[in-house]
């Protein structure tokens, strides 16, 4: 079986935690098709608004977030505990966190801004 056909673990506290801009956090691992990452919110800090060709699903295991989608950013969403939220490649949106969040996040194809460090919106550059 070759080296990409076996399966791999990981353990989340052995993961790189990052600081990003504000007091948000995420850690990912990431295989040649997908990425997942964990990712912390604390009350009051926003992800501004920006696109990716990748498409992305949000499961929210708590807290509460507030999405705007669209060109104008209208287009408002509320997603909690329990919530998954679909976010197709290339919609530009942003988020708040209105409590406390901790949420998993799967892109595919994995973010390459991510892995490289270019993501100059979320590092606050």
């Amino acid at each position: 079986m070759a080296d990409t056909q076996k399966p791999k673990v990981w353990s989340w506290e052995n993961v790189k935690l990052e600081q990003m801009a504000g007091t948000i956090t995420r850690r990912f691992v990431t295989s040649d098709k997908l990425m997942i990452a964990q990712v912390t919110l604390p009350k009051g800090n926003i992800v501004p608004a920006h696109r990716h060709h990748n498409e992305q699903v949000t499961y929210m295991i708590s807290g509460t977030l507030r999405f705007l989608f669209g060109e104008e950013q209208d287009e408002e969403v509320i997603v909690r505990a329990g919530d998954v939220l679909f976010i197709p490649g290339d919609l530009l949106h942003s988020a708040e966190a209105l409590e406390d969040t901790f949420e998993l996040d799967v892109f595919t194809p994995p973010r390459a801004d991510w892995i490289d460090g270019t993501d100059a919106y979320l590092r606050g550059k």
